[in-house]
């Protein structure tokens, strides 16, 4: 056994003439492969057996393509549902034809009404087309709730410009007893005359729940109605809130 201390000595790079030099035969058939390529010409990729590589063109010399053809996309199920207040029950029974027909003819949702929940419940299906059809069904069916009119309502599916605003009299001002009663009496006026000329000429529809109020309109408009119902609540006459829809209506019918 060597000693620790011993000198270890150096390995010794091997020489040119060590290292094995690659076989005669196996540098031929290399040379010979690469001799065989040919490099002059770019090779071309084959076209699939099944394109089409004729393009059709126009007499304008516009390129013409097939019709694409329909393919049923996937659609995911989606349900909602509406709850409807004790006292719109007995509408719901009555006017269920008339609110089921257009969600189930032109909207493609399914409905029914569940009358142990006391809701209206929707869901779409492989015919449904319209991605926004269960938002508008929700909106009918919800303004049908508040206390607005089937044939009102249903404008909600044909236009896509259509709201719906709710706010308290009390968020105008803090009424109680008799004041929040006679509020209320000169925002339906009598025999709701000034109900039915604010909605006409703000082109509305405006319903009165206790001390509720939901109007129904464009965007405009419901910030006109508003307006004039707010001016009641303060105290306004219904004289100077006439006035004030004369005013409206004369710009309204500039405008168009």
């Amino acid at each position: 056994m060597p000693a620790p201390t011993a000198l270890l000595k150096k390995e010794e790079p091997a020489l040119a003439q060590d290292i094995p030099l690659p076989e005669a035969d196996r540098v031929e058939e290399v040379l010979l492969d690469a001799t065989d390529a040919d490099f002059s010409q770019p090779a071309a990729l084959e076209p699939a057996a099944d394109a089409d590589t004729e393009m059709v063109l126009d007499e304008e010399a516009r390129p013409k393509f097939p019709a694409s053809k329909d393919v049923e996309t996937a659609t995911r199920r989606e349900q909602r549902k509406v709850p409807i207040p004790p006292h719109r029950m007995s509408p719901l029974r009555t006017s269920w034809m008339k609110i089921c027909d257009p969600l189930v003819t032109h909207l493609k949702l399914q409905v029914r009404m569940n009358v142990k929940s006391k809701a209206v419940e929707l869901r779409t299906s492989r015919h449904t087309t319209d991605p926004g059809a269960l938002q508008k069904g929700e909106d009918f069916i919800r303004a049908f709730s508040l206390g607005f009119d089937v044939d009102d309502a249903i404008a909600l599916l044909r236009l896509d410009d259509l709201y719906i605003q709710s706010f308290e009299i009390k968020d105008v001002k803090t009424l109680e007893g008799d004041h929040l009663a006679r509020a209320i009496g000169r925002i339906a006026g009598k025999d709701g005359r000034t109900k039915f000329a604010i909605e006409n000429t703000t082109r509305t529809r405006i319903v009165l729940a206790d001390s509720k109020v939901h109007i129904l309109g464009g965007f405009k408009n419901i910030g006109m109605a508003r307006e004039s119902v707010v001016s009641l609540i303060l105290g306004k006459t219904p004289g100077r809130v006439y006035d004030n829809l004369r005013t409206i209506s004369a710009r309204m019918k500039e405008r168009f």
